[in-house]
């Protein structure tokens, strides 16, 4: 007992510097893989799907590695107020980046509505058939699509995540208060939630009546989209570990950055969406 306090003394009184990790390596080597099959899926090579199932098998070790690693760091006491101040900073810089990832797909869709298409529009001897009117499906492609309508799916899919973002806030509530039913009850319902937004994500991009090479228009659809179901289900996996530390007995109603990095990520998911509801599916 005496050797455990004063090794936590030591811990508290110097900056915990882990060891140097391969996991971001493992975890670049993923997403390469990953983009590789993509691409190759795009133009319909058959090893496309087989490669990104590769890629994603490889992501999902890398995510239960350095997840496993992290989390035993944290119950083995290594981390002080510097370190939690430092898991903060990253965190924020983390979610800066992924609003100037999906700042740059708005931007691209952005552009081709309101300048590339007008301007193609103009091109009439080179696309006499092209209509530059929003949505379309691009030169030299005259026949008709129906684009996804707002009122659908995606509508109950904004009422979904935003009621995830609540339970997921009185999931917060009850670890501050040190209620741990209502924790774990708020965390199960959250899960719950994103995983039926992911469900009807996917029936609803099998019920699409274009798909990824119709136009323009299907490009900026499913990239922005997919992107973002991309993002929800890496939320629900993080929350899902969340919940399993929960049972486990982590977290304190004073210490429990883990969480509060998982609810700040899961809240600028549900922020993403909004946008892509009012500027996709409904303007």
């Amino acid at each position: 007992m005496a050797t455990q306090q004063a090794r936590q003394k030591r811990v508290a009184a110097h900056y915990y510097l882990p060891a140097p990790s391969y996991w971001p390596v493992i975890g670049s080597l993923a997403l390469l893989i990953l983009a590789i099959g993509f691409v190759l899926l795009l133009q319909q090579v058959a090893a496309g799907q087989y490669i990104m199932l590769t890629g994603g098998a490889i992501l999902i070790y890398m995510v239960y590695g350095w997840f496993d690693a992290v989390i035993r760091e944290s119950v083995l006491g290594l981390f002080n107020d510097q370190v939690d101040a430092s898991y903060r900073w990253g965190m924020c810089w983390f979610i800066f980046s992924e609003i100037m990832f999906f700042f740059a797909l708005f931007g691209a869709l952005f552009y081709a509505r309101n300048f590339a298409v007008p301007w193609l529009g103009k091109a009439t001897l080179l696309w006499p058939n092209f209509v530059a009117t929003w949505p379309t499906a691009g030169p030299g492609m005259p026949d008709p699509f129906t684009p996804m309508a707002a009122w659908g799916i995606p509508a109950i899919n904004t009422l979904i995540l935003l009621t995830s973002g609540a339970t997921v806030t009185w999931a917060h509530w009850g670890l501050k208060k040190n209620n741990r039913v209502q924790l774990k009850a708020g965390l199960a319902l959250t899960i719950l939630l994103g995983v039926i937004f992911i469900v009807l994500q996917i029936h609803e991009y099998t019920s699409a009546d274009f798909s990824i090479r119709t136009g323009i228009y299907g490009t900026t659809f499913f990239i922005l989209t997919g992107f973002h179901g991309a993002h929800v289900t890496l939320g629900a996996i993080m929350l899902s570990v969340i919940l399993l530390r929960a049972f486990a007995g982590h977290f304190t109603p004073e210490k429990h950055f883990a969480f509060e990095a998982v609810t700040w990520y899961w809240h600028f998911v549900d922020v993403v969406w909004l946008l892509l509801f009012i500027f996709v599916y409904w303007i």
